[in-house]
């Protein structure tokens, strides 16, 4: 900078015209998403010195600073990714709560229907239109399962695509950043490291744009790059360099799709629970923590009903005389073999007690030495030398597979679309009981026998042989083969209205009174079956019994609370989300206070710098008068 009052008039004019450029700067991006005020910051130059001290030089412009606070930024960064991930989820979990909380589309109505149908049939068992309404009223509550069924189906489908946008969209963001390190590094050396204002915003803008997709931290390198860190601590972006992500199916569940890095030819998984925050979190603890639960617990409910409903229905017997068959086709659970598995390994699963089912999937391993059945959704487990193991009322029985295999299995994912109905004929629906009583007209006492219940397993055969109860005195009694009078159950002891069991045919009765000594009861095929209702009673009152959920709920208490458990979850989403909003609303706030642009501001700055750049060109008028005047003297 030269000397002298040319030289201060000149540096006042260059000062005055970066500062109208700085303003001019931020009037023009006010609007540009990321964008940090900018200003000028002055100092004055070296001074001369003279005999009669130092003279002043006039200004110099030390650099442009950008107005960017580290800890608010960083406060603004942190409350988007978790507004992003509360609003993700809230948006999704939202769409399971109309679903299921539907008065016509969920499946309590088709519930009510059903056994509604089913009680109609009690009261006329012989009714052709009430047994043809009790099929429609089944294949209605199936085709209602197939179609909740059919929309989680859509629902993880749709989590699945935007896992896979949302990874395309963090290799994109990876491969910015690591581009602008590389050129805030070049362009900071060539400007003797003053700071690139501009591409340092746009690096910032990026960083939080990804934690709107995923959680990240950055580490700030004394070169001024960012190394960028998701999950726990797996590195995206390293100086100039970006690792790529991919989104795929997980190798022990293909239906669902996972994230892993390429390292080295191999795919190396990231754990979903360690990719917090952003969208991406939203997308992963939607499905983990309510996608999975709510699909399994309607899949419970699926299974519980087809095999409550069978097991009663086979204890009837249908207009023909006939014992009852399955009335709906029982889900099997859904086994998948790792995709490491050899193509021969196969195990066998099946539920064996649906009163204990969870609404949790399992893995099945094999070390070399032991067998585990592990229940994923906390990590108990059972183990042992061979099969079969048991969990949950969830059953393998048999297992072909080598050591380091596993196979997942999902007792109730897919229960709701696997269930049917069989029976397509009104006359085979087993309204009545396969027995009938009946009371000696010689006896003597008063004692009555009921009429009976099929309670235990039938022996498959039907008409069943006849039992004659026969008491020795009034205490007791035994049971003798009617047809061949032969002792099946010897001297018993009776007490009025007790059980009388007799195992082989399956069958319960209570007698009530006293009996005398030669009186005798019969327990023997129903014959003419056609009006009776008694195994429609206990088909309907399936409806009001706890079968489910280690026999604490009933089939529409157990659907009533999976929808009570997605109504809580979803408004606790919903105050969650408004309030982590509100969180991010504050912070931005507190940025725009220090780093946002006032036009009101910069407008008074643009006049401030233009009256000093009048002022300074009023110096150099000046000192052009001064050396004309010189010039003047010296002609």
């Amino acid at each position: 900078m030269g000397t002298g009052i040319f030289g201060i008039g000149l540096s006042a004019l260059n000062a005055a015209q970066t500062g109208l450029l700085t303003a001019g700067h931020n009037i023009g991006n006010a609007a540009t998403p990321g964008f940090h005020r900018q200003e000028i910051v002055q100092r004055a130059a070296l001074p001369q010195a003279t005999g009669a001290g130092y003279i002043g030089n006039g200004v110099e412009v030390a650099t442009v600073k950008r107005m960017y606070n580290e800890f608010l930024a960083g406060q603004v960064v942190n409350a988007q990714g978790q507004a992003a991930q509360f609003d993700t989820y809230y948006g999704h979990i939202k769409q399971l709560d109309d679903m299921l909380g539907d008065s016509s589309a969920g499946l309590a109505p088709a519930l009510q229907d059903f056994f509604d149908a089913t009680h109609d049939v009690a009261a006329f068992p012989s009714s052709v239109p009430s047994r043809q309404a009790m099929l429609s009223a089944s294949q209605s509550l199936v085709s209602r399962l197939h179609a909740l069924q059919d929309r989680y189906a859509e629902i993880r489908e749709g989590v699945n695509d935007e896992i896979t946008a949302s990874v395309t969209d963090i290799n994109s963001y990876a491969q910015q950043i690591a581009s602008l390190n590389n050129r805030i590094v070049i362009a900071q050396s060539a400007s003797r490291e003053q700071p690139v204002n501009d591409l340092l915003d746009q690096r910032d803008q990026l960083v939080l744009e990804l934690n709107r997709t995923v959680s990240a931290s950055v580490v700030k390198q004394g070169d001024g790059t960012y190394n960028v860190f998701i999950g726990n601590g797996q590195a995206l972006v390293v100086g100039s360099n970006a690792l790529s992500l991919k989104a795929a199916p997980v190798p022990s569940d293909p239906g669902r799709m996972g994230i892993a890095y390429q390292s080295g030819g191999n795919a190396v998984w990231i754990p979903e629970s360690s990719l917090q925050g952003g969208a991406l979190g939203g997308y992963l603890a939607f499905r983990s923590g309510t996608l999975d639960v709510a699909q399994n617990a309607l899949g419970r409910i699926a299974v519980g009903l087809a095999q409550k409903f069978n097991d009663q229905h086979k204890l009837g017997q249908d207009l023909q005389g006939v014992l009852g068959t399955d009335y709906f086709s029982v889900p099997t659970p859904t086994v998948t073999g790792n995709g490491a598995n050899a193509a021969a390994s196969t195990i066998t699963a099946a539920v064996t007690n649906v009163d204990a089912l969870t609404t949790s999937d399992y893995r099945f391993g094999y070390d070399g030495a032991t067998y585990t059945l592990t229940r994923l959704s906390d990590g108990t487990s059972t183990s042992g030398a061979g099969v079969p193991l048991t969990l949950d009322g969830v059953t393998v029985s048999a297992a072909t597979m080598n050591a380091g295999e596993s196979f997942l299995v999902q007792p109730t994912r897919d229960a709701a679309r696997l269930i049917d109905v069989k029976i397509k004929d009104t006359a085979q629906i087993a309204a009545a009981a396969p027995i009938r009583t009946s009371a000696a007209l010689a006896n003597t006492g008063n004692a009555q026998i009921s009429a009976g219940a099929i309670t235990g397993t039938l022996p498959g055969a039907n008409p069943q042989p006849g039992v004659t109860i026969e008491f020795l005195d009034d205490t007791h009694y035994q049971l003798v083969d009617t047809a061949t009078s032969t002792v099946l159950v010897g001297s018993t002891l009776y007490a009025s209205g007790a059980d009388i069991t007799y195992a082989a045919n399956g069958w319960t009765v209570q007698i009530d009174g006293t009996p005398k000594a030669g009186d005798t009861f019969a327990v023997g095929p129903n014959g003419n079956g056609t009006a009776d209702n008694r195994n429609a009673l206990a088909l309907a009152q399936l409806a009001t019994r706890n079968t489910l959920i280690g026999g604490t709920a009933t089939f529409q208490s157990a659907y009533g609370q999976l929808v009570s458990e997605i109504g809580n979850k979803t408004r606790e989403l919903q105050v969650t989300s408004e309030a982590q909003a509100n969180l991010l609303a504050q912070t931005s706030q507190s940025q725009e206070a220090l780093s946002g642009v006032n036009l009101d501001e910069e407008a008074a700055s643009l006049m401030r710098y233009q009256q000093a750049y009048q002022a300074a060109g009023k110096v150099l008028q000046i000192a052009s008068r001064l050396f004309d005047t010189v010039l003047d003297l010296g002609g």
